[in-house]
């Protein structure tokens, strides 16, 4: 009671004028800091790293196809190179790559980690660009879809992870995709597709490698701290191939047919999409990484169909529809896909039910664009005379 009495008179002491003190200290919030929220919506960084992917492919297909700039390995080692002397930059002057002082990288673990995996990725580099040469960008896309199968294959060929075959039986479908898409395209060369395959084994094997040497705790990097690592052996090993194979035939007047700036905005959009796919991971996650390059594929495919009039049958869209179901099944897994289904259709009857005028409009634009899509799929064999007016587009915009 007597302590009862004491707390009730100190109470009564107190004047409720004065300002109340924190009953939590600040110093513990201090200590456990709040995440920044993102400075954009996710949407402008998936939408800006699909822009800088698809730039970049576009962009290498117009230099070394339609400019008739033939030295893929050249191309390579300049971007290499203006990778170099900017992440340099960024190092000395800004703080984007101050995570890199975490990793304890001597000479010696640089010559047996960073160098063959530098070894292998310029490998991939000088395939997928040679690819370029012989082949459309849509059908090259199709073929890349594989990289997680050639990457499932190396996992267990270099003894990172067992054999596991419900797994080889989910990307199987991806597989059989792109086998179908194979068979309907109709300007198959098989340098390009070898080129292109070296490309895909050489990827998986540095991912890999990657995977294994650097994925642990004191080797974990960003991808543009990996950038800053790779890009001066990889510069140096692809600059020794160019020089006893491409350089004896390079002129400087080969460069200014093409324009230095050009060669300089490639370079830049290049360098800028490692960039992005670091504010892209770091503001939401992998698998949005992953669904993206999804999507960024599918409009590449379209995008290549109208800029280079490239293509595209019936068969090879039905493969590559396989092919991308087989991807997503294979990265999201079925309980996941499940979920999302389930998400979506609610998500769709709300939309329904609140606005139903839009779901229609939306409904009847995606017929729409599927009838016209089929109808240029079909163009190239039903109307072969008429394929030069697709090329319309491109030539007004200043790609033949």
């Amino acid at each position: 009671m007597s302590d009862v009495k004491v707390r009730s008179s100190v109470d009564a002491a107190r004047d409720p004028a004065l300002p109340v003190l924190p009953t939590i200290n600040p110093n513990v919030e201090k200590a456990h800091p709040q995440p920044e929220p993102a400075s954009f919506h996710p949407a402008v960084y998936i939408a800006t790293w699909i822009t800088l992917s698809s730039s970049v492919i576009v962009f290498n297909k117009w230099i070394l196809h339609t400019a008739k700039f033939e030295f893929p390995i050249f191309l390579t080692t300049w971007h290499l190179v203006f990778a170099t002397i900017m992440t340099q930059f960024l190092a000395r002057f800004t703080t984007i790559l101050d995570s890199r002082k975490k990793v304890p990288m001597t000479g010696r673990v640089y010559l047996r980690a960073i160098v063959p995996i530098g070894i292998f990725f310029s490998l991939s580099l000088i395939c997928g660009n040679q690819a370029y040469l012989y082949l459309s960008v849509a059908f090259i896309q199709m073929l890349k879809a594989t990289t997680p199968v050639a990457v499932l294959i190396a996992t267990w060929s270099l003894g990172v992870a067992p054999p596991n075959m419900k797994t080889l039986g989910n990307v199987s479908f991806i597989v059989i995709g792109v086998i179908i898409a194979s068979m309907g395209e109709i300007q198959f060369v098989m340098t390009g597709f070898l080129y292109q395959c070296g490309g895909i084994v050489f990827e998986a094997v540095r991912l890999v490698m990657v995977q294994r040497i650097l994925s642990s705790a004191e080797f974990k990097m960003d991808p543009l701290v990996s950038l800053y690592y790779y890009a001066p052996a990889c510069a140096l090993m692809n600059g020794l191939v160019c020089l006893f194979t491409e350089f004896s035939s390079l002129g400087m007047e080969d460069i200014y047919r093409v324009g230095t700036l050009t060669l300089l905005a490639n370079a830049l959009v290049a360098f800028l999409l490692n960039v992005s796919v670091v504010f892209l991971i770091g503001k939401t996650s992998s698998l949005v990484l992953t669904l993206s390059g999804v999507l960024k594929d599918i409009l590449l495919v379209f995008a290549s169909m109208f800029l280079f009039g490239d293509p595209v049958t019936l068969l090879q869209a039905f493969g590559y529809g396989i092919a991308l179901a087989g991807l997503i099944f294979y990265k999201l897994g079925a309980e996941k896909l499940r979920e999302y289904f389930g998400q979506g259709g609610m998500m769709w009857a709300e939309f329904g039910q609140t606005r139903p005028a839009a779901r229609k409009l939306v409904i009847f634009g995606l017929v729409l664009v599927s009838m016209f899509m089929i109808l240029v799929g079909l163009a190239p064999r039903l109307a072969p005379e008429s394929t030069d007016k697709l090329k319309a587009i491109g030539t007004m915009i200043g790609v033949e």
